[in-house]
């Protein structure tokens, strides 16, 4: 039984099974046991169990140089889409021994600057970013002090580093191809007023694409809201694009949370989804569920995204590798709200 009084060291563990210090640290280290057998190594792991141990961090930190720790900083913790995505990183991330620090930047560029101050002070071994606007200036310091970081989802074309994340141009254009095989001839866009590049790229590809299928697209076709906005902005803006005349009869919403407020004021009128207006959203909209008839999405790849950044991340920790920048396809879900035959 372990004293709890006093703190299990390696040595105690060593006195307890009879062998060496540095053994015992071999086997606890997790490295390769080789020549020790796995009973040995085995009895050692259940001393240690069993006395209660408990590694020394900052010992262990300062005699690898590592601390088993990344930070990930996402634009908006209470969004869907990056909750999960911070949990898949987090169990990727466990796979090999890490453990996931996570600071929500609240689109707030100060905020931001902090969470990257606490993360760094802190030594964590790398960061996994999804970066708000106007941070580009933050992310090259991090790079003249040689911090380790992969971009995720957000993207500045101006910066050359490590990125995984969705081609948002080709996937509006999915969108927007599958509403004109669906016969609408008028689609409008809600999407965010922003500078971020993914943003705009959305955008891009939603006007290109309706500019190559022949479909009314025009900038009146465009309402934009701010990237904090709140369900009466985005009401708003949707309220205004219905009462254009002639309205649109297809809609695309930038992301999740655009299309839940939008979707909430839609089912207050009387228009027919998808007979009278067809509805697409980027990502899964679990709210809207119920919806009468559920939302065509984008599904991003999340999980394959996750394991990517992390990937990405932990081995270029062991060696010097090339800027490497992931584009991944997003999948079109067709659902009831842009018909389903």
């Amino acid at each position: 039984m372990a004293d709890h009084g006093k703190k299990v060291c390696l040595k105690d563990i060593a006195e307890k099974v009879g062998v060496s210090t540095a053994l015992v640290s071999y086997v606890l280290n997790n490295k390769k046991e080789g020549r020790i057998s796995k009973d040995v190594a085995e009895k050692i792991r259940e001393a240690a169990r069993l006395m209660n141990y408990r590694p020394n961090q900052i010992a262990k930190s300062l005699k690898t140089n590592r601390t088993d720790t990344i930070g990930m900083i996402v634009a908006d913790i209470s969004n869907p889409y990056f909750s999960s995505l911070a949990r898949i990183i987090e169990d990727e991330a466990d796979k090999r021994n890490y453990t996931v620090i996570i600071g929500s930047s609240d689109e707030n560029p100060e905020k931001f600057a902090k969470l990257i101050e606490t993360f760094t002070g802190r030594n964590v071994d790398g960061l996994l970013i999804a970066a708000t606007a106007g941070t580009e200036d933050q992310l090259r310091q991090l790079q003249e002090q040689k911090v380790p970081f992969v971009l995720v989802d957000r993207y500045f074309p101006g910066l050359t580093s490590n990125y995984v994340g969705l081609d948002n141009y080709n996937a509006s254009w999915k969108a927007v191809q599958h509403l004109a095989e669906k016969g609408r001839q008028r689609i409008g866009l809600i999407t965010y007023e922003s500078q971020l590049f993914h943003i705009n790229e959305r955008k891009r590809g939603f006007l290109e694409a309706c500019k190559y299928f022949g479909i009314s697209a025009r900038r009146h076709m465009i309402r934009q809201v701010g990237i904090k906005s709140y369900s009466a902005e985005i009401i708003a803006a949707t309220k205004e694009l219905l009462s254009a005349d002639p309205a649109p009869d297809a809609l695309l919403f930038a992301s999740n949370r655009i299309a839940e407020h939008a979707v909430k004021y839609i089912n207050t009128l009387s228009l027919k989804v998808p007979d009278q207006l067809a509805l697409v959203s980027f990502d899964e909209t679990e709210c809207l569920d119920l919806f009468y008839a559920p939302l065509t999405y984008l599904r991003q790849p999340l999980k394959e995204m996750g394991k990517e950044a992390t990937r990405i991340l932990l081995d270029g920790l062991d060696s010097s590798v090339r800027v490497t920048q992931v584009n991944m396809e997003a999948e079109l879900v067709v659902r009831q709200s842009t018909g389903t035959t």
